[in-house]
């Protein structure tokens, strides 16, 4: 009967010690950061000075004489 309780309480003990849950939290808050990082890119991009700056850079790519 010791033998059961002993065994029984090493199970609990190990699954608590588990880190079952830990990989798709890690995933969420990396997502939530992409996220975040991607919106604020977004912001920097579509400002008036970035557009200004993107479309003088491609036209002059596009008028560059070979």
């Amino acid at each position: 009967m010791a033998r059961r309780i002993r065994d029984w309480v090493r199970g609990v003990a190990r699954r608590a010690r588990s880190d079952n849950g830990m990989t798709t939290s890690e995933y969420a808050v990396g997502t939530i950061a992409a996220c975040a990082f991607a919106a604020v890119l977004y912001k920097v991009v579509t400002s008036q000075p970035v557009m200004s700056a993107l479309q003088s850079l491609l036209k002059e790519a596009l008028d560059a004489k070979f």
